[in-house]
Order: structure tokens, then C-alpha cells, then sequence
């Protein structure tokens, strides 16, 4: 896959969305200890990621790799340990808050991009499939169920496809922070960050790269021994 991004890169094709989406649902799936046994259609599930709000949580940090950054540095602040500062310091001495990003729209529930096409590719090919919960007129939630298939195709890029590394890691990254929290929590998390909140609805929801910089270099240049905030 080649980077994404706002400085001259191309969009990521319907099939490359579908590649990372498939990986995102690889690395947060909760898994089953067995398929629901009321759907037949559920057979070979063997995980499932519950609600579309934490998927496109999920994605907005895989694809906003300096949104993903900062909370590496929160998660470092509350004494994840200095693995979680290096990890940001990796994104951001790099050029991928640039030319890895692919930015997202913020609507009524913060930021959103249909996931219907990409889903399309994975349900056609047997690698994930949908299920709405609610009534007819009314869908509370989509829950997207990682079959034995998709698993095994989503190890298989992670072993044989090392063009695909770069989204393998942020995934896995993108998951950890969001390991064991609902969807909800995650959002409430995103609309902490003033640029994120105060976007117009309708609008791409812009950079914070320049203030995560200052932010790490704060701790990278202040004492070396961590510093958690008084609660």
C-alpha cells in the first residue's frame, strides 16, 4: 500500500481500505469462545468487533497518525511506561504525521467515513461479515464479525507482506490503546482534543502534529524519571 496522506498522495483505493479495515478488525476483535449459535451464517466467526463507533474511533487514529501520537503520550503521562514515549517518538520524528495521513470528516458524532464499501470487499470475500442490531427501521448497532477466513488472510498479510508493516503496527498500536473501553469511550477520548471538538460539521478534521511535537519534546527534554499528574 502506498502512503496516504494530504500532501500530494493519492487516496487509498476501495481495496485498500478494505486491507486496513481487515487489519483494524483483526487487532481489536473481541474473540468468541463460540460462533452465535442463533445464526447459522455465523459459523466460522471466531471474533467480532461490537459497534461501528469503535471502528471508526479505531480508524480515525490509524489514519491520524499524530492524534494517535498524542495519546501515546497521555497513555506515558498515567505511567504506561517509557515504551508508550518511544512509540510516539518514533511517529513524530518521522514524516508520517504527513504523508501517512488521511484525514477524516467530522459529523454530529464526531469523525465518520462510510465503511460500507470497504466492508463490502471483506463480506464478498468471506473475511467479515455485518450484523445489525435493532428493529427494520431502527439499527442500533453493527457489530462485524472476523471470520476463520479473515483471520487467517489478516496473519497472512502481517507474515508474507511486509509492504503492508506500516498499517499492521498502527492497528496494533490503535487496538492496545483501546483494549477492554466501549466505542463511546473512545469518542469521548477523541472530542478531548480542541481541534478534533471545535471542527465544523462538515469539515475535515485538521493536524495537531505542531503541539504534539512541542508536547514531546517537553518530556524529552525535561527529567528524565516520569512524572504522573495528581488525579
Amino acid at each position: 500500500m502506498s502512503a496516504v496522506g494530504i500532501e500530494g498522495n493519492e487516496p487509498p483505493s476501495r481495496a485498500q481500505d478494505a486491507v486496513r479495515i481487515l487489519l483494524i478488525i483483526s487487532a481489536a476483535a473481541e474473540s468468541l469462545r463460540e460462533p452465535p449459535l442463533h445464526d447459522p451464517a455465523l459459523a466460522d466467526a471466531v471474533a467480532v468487533v461490537q459497534s461501528q463507533v469503535r471502528l471508526q474511533k479505531l480508524d480515525f487514529w490509524v489514519r491520524n497518525p499524530d492524534y494517535l501520537a498524542d495519546e501515546l503520550l497521555t497513555e506515558y503521562e498515567h505511567g504506561a511506561g517509557d515504551y508508550r514515549l518511544r512509540q510516539a517518538e518514533a511517529i513524530l520524528a518521522s514524516d508520517e504525521p504527513q504523508v501517512r495521513r488521511y484525514p477524516m470528516i467530522r459529523y454530529l458524532f464526531g469523525a465518520y467515513e462510510p465503511l460500507d464499501d470497504a466492508v463490502a470487499v471483506l463480506r464478498s470475500a468471506g473475511l467479515v461479515i455485518r450484523r445489525k442490531r435493532g428493529s427494520a427501521g431502527r439499527v442500533r448497532q453493527h457489530d462485524y464479525y472476523l471470520t476463520r477466513a479473515g483471520r487467517d488472510t489478516a496473519d497472512r498479510i502481517t507474515t508474507d507482506f511486509p509492504v503492508f508493516r506500516y498499517f499492521v503496527e498502527r492497528t496494533r498500536l490503535a487496538a492496545g490503546l483501546a483494549e477492554g473501553r466501549p466505542g463511546t469511550h473512545l469518542k469521548d477520548r477523541q472530542y478531548r482534543q480542541e481541534e478534533y471538538r471545535d471542527t465544523r460539521i462538515g469539515k475535515e478534521i485538521r493536524s495537531i502534529a505542531p503541539r504534539v511535537r512541542d508536547r514531546l519534546q517537553r518530556h524529552l527534554s525535561g527529567p528524565s524519571s516520569q512524572e504522573v499528574p495528581a488525579k
